[in-house]
């Protein structure tokens, strides 16, 4: 079954045309992604998804249902918001538990759900707590069991993690991407992060200005992507461009460039980024370009050092003026 159908949802404010035909589906299980810079609608898409916007037009299905016109407590979504949201005066039990009370849920009901939630997200140890007595991370677990007990047909996550610290954010990740596993409930998820897609993504949508620009697994747009915004949007560090002939540009993702004294490319270090694990070296070409080149495990190179990069064009791509994706003939 299809858990969610959006076909030419457009979304306008007075003059602004924010959402432009999105039309896509979220299948029974999956895992989808919207990923896009900020302004491109896709925290608006998630609130006409939930009934918090109303579409201007189209059709917005959720489980085979059209539900545009239905009230988003009857839509069967349970939406987790970036900012917690909890009640300070209510402990981690109360919080879980309080729309199943105020749906006259049983105690029994409610004891087993809440009971099943704080399982799967190691809740036990501060369900007698309040939310000024637990960390971030912890608060945010607290809202996403909020949403699993209601037991609801889709999961809505906007930005969850975007206000917890880097080694929470991956600590919190693996906690969404294992409570999925788990439940085997549709989630869609919102985000900036283009490594929060790539990471918890069985697919991937990418917008940009209102509109779709590519929808795929994520390795599918990273390997194959239609257009040179997709390309350079995913992966860290983003792919370098460069200018060819005839009004092409050349793509190299990072880790595809190399130091090689028969390179075709040359150029003067200017930045270098020592990972540990990796290295990072960015190099101003003769052209007037700026590249970085990834490489694998720790290299000394300075600032003001000249290097010649060399690259398959077999792992390159080409894009035309208008940045569209030419497909090796």
């Amino acid at each position: 079954m299809t858990a969610l159908k959006l076909t030419d949802v457009c979304k306008t404010f007075g003059t602004t045309e924010v959402l432009k035909n999105i039309s896509l589906e979220v299948e029974d299980g999956e895992f989808v992604v919207f990923v896009g810079p900020s302004g491109c609608g896709k925290s608006t898409l998630l609130r006409v998804i939930a009934g918090l916007e109303d579409a201007t037009s189209g059709a917005v299905e959720i489980a085979g249902d059209r539900v545009n016109n239905v009230a988003p407590a009857k839509r069967g979504i349970a939406m987790v918001f970036q900012s917690y949201a909890l009640y300070p005066h209510l402990n981690v039990r109360d919080n879980m538990a309080l729309a199943l009370k105020q749906a006259n849920e049983s105690n029994s009901t409610i004891d087993e759900r809440v009971t099943e939630a704080s399982r799967m997200l190691s809740l036990d140890d501060y369900l007698t707590r309040r939310p000024a007595e637990l960390s971030g991370g912890q608060r945010q677990r607290v809202a996403i069991g909020r949403a699993v007990v209601r037991h609801p047909k889709l999961f809505l996550f906007d930005e969850p993690l975007s206000n917890l610290d880097a080694a929470l954010r991956m600590n919190t990740r693996m906690e969404i991407a294992s409570l999925h596993r788990s439940l085997e409930t549709s989630m869609v998820y919102v985000t900036h992060d283009q490594t929060e897609a790539m990471t918890l993504a069985d697919k991937i949508v990418v917008l940009r200005d209102g509109r779709v620009e590519q929808i795929g697994a994520p390795m599918e747009l990273y390997n194959n992507p239609a257009n040179k915004f997709v390309a350079g949007f995913l992966g860290a560090p983003s792919m370098n461009f460069i200018n060819a002939a005839g009004a092409v540009e050349l793509g190299i993702r990072p880790e595809n460039l190399n130091l090689s004294e028969s390179g075709q490319l040359q150029g003067q270090v200017i930045h270098v980024e020592k990972l540990g694990g990796d290295t990072n070296i960015v190099v101003t070409l003769t052209t007037g370009e700026t590249v970085t080149c990834r490489l694998f495990g720790q290299h000394d190179h300075r600032v003001g050092e000249q290097v010649t990069l060399g690259f398959d064009m077999n792992r390159a791509y080409l894009f035309d003026a208008s940045g569209e994706r030419i497909e090796p003939s």
